[in-house]
């Protein structure tokens, strides 16, 4: 079975940067090449929202907001996905989460790791 582990949370001012990281452990390399990756946040009182989508033939989607400023990328030798986040805003403030979605292999989540931005 697929664990996801997340890693690169913490705190940062409006401007900064952090790299999210997931890892797939428990998994070999050719059920990781299976999975579409994401990253989802949710801030207090809100919603969960898809912020990065990254499919296994390389197309991307970011959420509006993002644009611009976050990149989701996948390293299969690694068997992580990443989300780097530059030019952080207040708003980014939320626990992020990572999805790994397969037709084979399912839908598997990280277990969140927390973002703040502030000043």
């Amino acid at each position: 079975q697929v664990r996801l582990v997340e890693s690169g949370g913490g705190l940062v001012q409006p401007g900064g940067s952090l790299r999210l990281s997931c890892a797939a452990t428990r998994s070999i390399l050719s059920v990781f090449r299976t999975f579409n990756f994401a990253w989802f946040r949710q801030a207090p009182g809100k919603q969960r929202e898809l912020v990065a989508a990254l499919s296994t033939s390389g197309n991307t989607n970011y959420v509006d907001s993002v644009k611009g400023r976050f990149t989701i990328s996948r390293d299969n030798s690694r068997k992580t996905q990443y989300l780097q986040m530059n030019n952080l805003r207040p708003e980014d403030t939320a626990v992020y989460y990572c999805n790994a979605n397969s037709t084979i292999y399912g839908d598997h989540w990280g277990q969140g790791t927390q973002v703040t931005v502030f000043s």
